[in-house]
Parts: C-alpha cells; sequence; structure tokens
C-alpha cells in the first residue's frame, strides 16, 4: 500500500510522461490484453498438440510465443532481475483467473466468480505496479507482508490502478 504522498508524487509522475509522449497507458492497457490472449494462444497450441500429436501446432505455438516476446518487450525491460517473466506470469495468472471466474459466473456461483475476479484484478494491479515501477521484485515480499497486516494504509495497488489505468480515457 502506499502513503497520500506517495501517490500524488507517482500521479505527477505519470502526468508528466503522458504529457511528454512516453507512456500511453490506454493503449499499453490494450497492449497488456492482447499479450494476455498471446500467453493463452500460446497454453492452447501446446496442448492442442500434444492431444493431437501433430506438429503443426507446435510451429504456430513458436510463431504467437515470438509476438508475445516482441510485444512484452513494448512494455518490460529485460534488464532488472527477472521481472521480464514475473510480467509474463502475472498477467497468464490474471488471465486464467478471468476465465475460471467467468464459468463461475455463468454457473450462478456468484460469490466464488467474485473473488476469483477479485484476485484476477490484483494480479493484474501488480503487473501495472511493476511495470510503472511502482514496486520492484524485491518490493513483492513487503507487499506480501502488508497484505496481512491490518488494512491502515489508504492506498492499495487496485486503487493505483483504478486512478491510473483507464481504458477509457483516451
Amino acid at each position: 500500500m502506499i502513503s497520500p504522498q506517495s501517490f500524488a508524487s507517482l500521479l505527477k509522475k505519470v502526468e508528466t510522461m503522458k504529457r511528454s509522449g512516453t507512456v500511453d497507458l490506454s493503449t499499453e492497457e490494450d497492449l497488456s490484453l492482447a499479450i494476455m490472449n498471446l500467453i493463452s494462444l500460446e497454453e492452447h497450441f501446446f496442448f492442442t498438440g500434444v492431444k493431437t500429436k501433430k506438429s503443426d501446432y507446435f510451429d504456430l505455438l513458436g510463431e504467437v510465443r515470438t509476438m508475445r516476446k516482441e510485444l512484452l518487450a513494448q512494455m518490460m525491460d529485460k534488464n532488472e532481475g527477472e521481472t521480464w517473466c514475473i510480467a509474463k506470469h502475472l498477467l497468464a495468472t490474471s488471465m486464467r483467473l478471468i476465465e475460471v471466474g467467468t464459468k463461475f459466473h455463468s454457473d450462478g456461483k456468484k460469490e466464488a466468480s467474485k473473488a476469483m475476479f477479485e484476485r484476477a484484478y490484483k494480479m493484474y494491479a501488480i503487473f501495472w505496479a511493476l511495470r510503472l515501477k511502482i514496486i520492484d521484485a524485491s518490493g513483492f515480499k513487503k507487499m506480501a507482508a502488508d497484505e496481512s497486516a491490518e488494512p491502515k494504509k489508504p492506498w492499495t495497488l487496485e486503487d493505483i490502478v483504478n486512478k491510473l489505468v483507464d481504458c477509457c480515457d483516451e
């Protein structure tokens, strides 16, 4: 969680980035969702290749993987520890939790659906915190500790994503 002072400083930084043209959060949100779907396609091509024993699916998996890597490179620096892989797995986790939540919702399991959607959004918020360098990989341990403590601090990562990344704000 982030203090109101830190959040105000972050908002100022993001506004400066927006004005300078160094980041387009609306476009990047669309790109992050496209990357999620490419990760999902990689998984489907893998399973289809294994189940059918047709190597053509593995070739398609390779093409999709290449595109996913190129697009993720537009969003994430590769040079800081394992942030590249962390970002990929956060997006993949978010996508799968959204799918599970959607299945629960269509089965009438509203509470289970809501819980999955909240988890999906939390993973997505962590991705954005990493992408915007609000936290670094070492910050995950502190964040986990904060999650287990009494919620006394005013800004969560979800709050930040709600304020900063608005796909309708073009």
